[in-house]
C-alpha cells in the first residue's frame, strides 16, 4: 500500500517542473537533489508517466527557504544547537479536477549540534528533510490526506 489514491482511468501523467533555489542562501547540489527525489517518489509510488508537459497533473514551484537558526543555548551563552530549515512554495494543477488545485508551501527541519560544521552534516540533513517534504507533497497531492 502506498497511500495514492489515484483514478488511474482519468489520471495517467504528471508534469513535473523542476524546482528552482530561490532561497537568499543557496547550497548549489540542493534543488538537484530536490528535484530528482520528487520524480522518484512519483515513479516508485504511483503508476503515472511522467510528461514534460500538459500532464494530467502539474507540480511546480520553487525552493524558497534554506534557513538555519540556533535552538539552544549552552550554560556558557554560547549556541549548543542549530536548526536548519528548508522552504518549499509548491502549486499543484489538477487538470481534471481543478478543486484540489493548490498554492502552497511546506516545510521541514533537522537540528545539530553547534560543534559541527554545517559543511559537515549537510548533505546527510538536506538529504531527510527533502525526504519529508517531498512526502508532504506527495500526500497533499495524490494521497487526498
Amino acid at each position: 500500500f502506498n497511500g495514492a489514491s489515484i483514478d488511474y482511468n482519468t489520471t495517467k501523467t504528471i508534469t513535473l517542473d523542476p524546482f528552482t533555489n530561490r532561497a537568499p542562501y543557496q547550497w548549489a547540489p540542493m534543488a538537484p537533489m530536490f528535484n530528482n527525489a520528487l520524480s522518484d517518489l512519483y515513479a516508485r509510488q504511483t503508476k503515472l508517466q511522467q510528461v514534460k508537459k500538459d500532464g494530467d497533473l502539474h507540480i511546480s514551484g520553487d525552493i524558497t527557504g534554506y534557513d538555519q537558526t540556533n535552538k539552544a543555548i549552552s550554560a556558557d551563552g554560547y549556541s549548543s544547537m542549530v536548526q536548519l530549515k528548508i522552504t518549499v512554495k509548491v502549486v499543484f494543477v489538477n487538470n481534471n479536477n481543478h478543486e484540489e488545485d493548490f498554492d502552497k508551501s511546506f516545510s521541514a527541519q533537522r537540528e545539530y549540534d553547534a560543534t559541527q560544521q554545517l559543511s559537515a552534516v549537510q548533505e546527510e540533513l538536506v538529504g531527510q528533510i527533502i525526504d519529508e517534504i517531498t512526502e508532504q507533497i506527495f500526500n497533499a497531492t495524490v494521497a487526498n490526506w
